[in-house]
């Protein structure tokens, strides 16, 4: 199946970690390749112990707006593209996430008809997770389930609060 995780509510990346953890209980065999993230998270450490392989396709560039994309945004997004695809077809994973693909159309890092392609060369017995705000509406045609993460409150918008080791990273 493919899963979209999307929204502008906390939680997709979350979300796809808690998958992980379920299916790895079952044997699965665990990949996830983050887009644009190059920041340190805590789930990183956790995830490599539990023998789950992520690469990460990002920077330390924390990207808010197109303006802040830089060529090594883009040049490690389609190095990252590329590397999925061999992932993907590889056959070696059970469950594959995707995390913050959905995002990359917005910024121009990635293409939707990328990201569908990747859809369609995924083995049937493969889990596919896709996640990140702004899930190009194309994608909807070619997921199997759609979960969208809405805000209705966050402390960064009400206190100011900016993102905390152990909760946001």
């Amino acid at each position: 199946m493919v899963h979209i995780y999307t929204g502008n509510g906390k939680g997709k990346t979350t979300a796809s970690i808690g998958l992980a953890v379920r299916a790895l209980g079952h044997g699965f065999k665990v990949y996830m390749g983050q887009f644009m993230k190059g920041q340190i998270y805590g789930e990183l450490r956790t995830l490599e112990k539990l023998g789950v392989l992520v690469e990460r396709f990002g920077t330390d560039n924390c990207i808010i707006s197109l303006e802040h994309v830089q060529d090594i945004d883009r040049e490690k997004a389609k190095a990252g593209y590329e590397r999925v695809k061999e992932v993907i077809t590889s056959g070696k994973y059970d469950l594959v996430i995707l995390d913050e693909i959905c995002i990359c159309p917005f910024f121009k890092l990635l293409t939707t008809e990328e990201i569908i392609d990747l859809i369609k060369i995924k083995p049937d017995n493969t889990e596919l997770v896709l996640t990140g705000r702004y899930a190009p509406e194309e994608l909807f045609d070619h997921a199997d389930l759609i979960t969208e993460m809405k805000e209705i409150k966050h402390y960064y918008n009400t206190m100011g609060l900016m993102a905390r080791d152990g909760i946001e990273r």
